[in-house]
């Protein structure tokens, strides 16, 4: 299943209230349990999905909805495991995947299966799969192996531990890059100081929040800033012309994923919160 959201220019989001906001950058509803869920973005043609497989596995690699036999002829997808542990295998290789760990699914795949150990305590999976012009070897990327950045500081309310899995140093990709963001205690603000990189978009995947909680997620030009209100599960589109930054109600973590034109992390140009209107 898959929906389609075409975003929009800097331009249009001045006349834009509440209920278009949302229907163009923010995507709710992935994760069902039973159900694979996917939305196509024409922001740099990043597709996002959710999958909850239960007592039986789910499976995926029709290209019907992408113009293609197969869904990964020119795809390559990141899949993170948000919730207990499962098995994603491809093409009959199986991998054991654990709470934040991160399969990358390589260009020519024909099947993904997803599956979960406890159908009581089902794996929640997060994709991220943008165009690729490589292949690159199917691989699991476990929490240990990722990079960890240490960020923040305490007083400022922004201590986080970033993790890079997809990524040149640690797990090669075509144009890919993902990561998982994890809060200190005590923590609510994420990316800081907030930015814009021109070259490339990205999508943020809230999680880990209580039901009653939400991150109040900043998004739009500098100078014009707007704001999403965002729920577990929840997904942000954020286009290269948008900055992108927020802060929990309590807390939170989230994945972030990102194409463009390069994999250069520091690609970035920062914005001085003063500047911010």
């Amino acid at each position: 299943m898959m929906r389609t959201v075409y975003g929009a220019s800097p331009a249009d989001i001045a006349g834009m209230d509440t209920g278009r906001l949302r229907a163009e950058f923010l995507v709710d509803g992935l994760f069902h349990p039973g159900t694979i869920e996917f939305v196509y973005t024409h922001i740099d043609r990043m597709i996002v999905g959710g999958a909850v497989p239960l007592a039986n596995p789910l499976l995926f690699g029709n290209g019907a909805d992408v113009g293609t036999e197969l869904f990964f002829i020119a795809r390559e997808m990141g899949i993170a495991n948000l919730g207990g542990n499962g098995t994603v295998t491809v093409d009959g290789t199986r991998f054991a995947v654990a709470n934040r760990d991160v399969v990358y699914v390589g260009r020519g795949a024909r099947e993904v299966m997803l599956e979960s150990d406890d159908a009581a305590r089902p794996a929640h999976f997060y994709m991220n799969s943008v165009p690729a012009g490589a292949d690159i070897p199917h691989r699991l990327i476990a929490k240990g192996e990722a990079k960890p950045l240490v960020l923040g500081e305490d007083v400022r309310a922004n201590k986080r531990t970033l993790r890079m899995y997809i990524h040149p140093e640690v797990a090669p990709s075509c144009l890919l890059l993902m990561g998982i963001t994890d809060l200190a205690p005590g923590s609510i603000w994420n990316t800081m100081p907030p930015h814009l990189h021109e070259r490339r978009m990205e999508a943020y995947c809230y999680f880990d929040l209580a039901a009653a909680d939400r991150v109040v997620h900043l998004m739009g030009r500098p100078d014009k800033t707007r704001h999403l209100m965002v729920a577990d599960g929840d997904v942000v589109l954020s286009p290269a012309w948008s900055i992108h930054m927020g802060a929990g109600t309590g807390p939170y973590a989230f994945v972030w994923g990102m194409t463009g034109e390069n994999q250069a992390y520091t690609d970035v140009d920062p914005i001085a919160v003063k500047d911010l209107r």
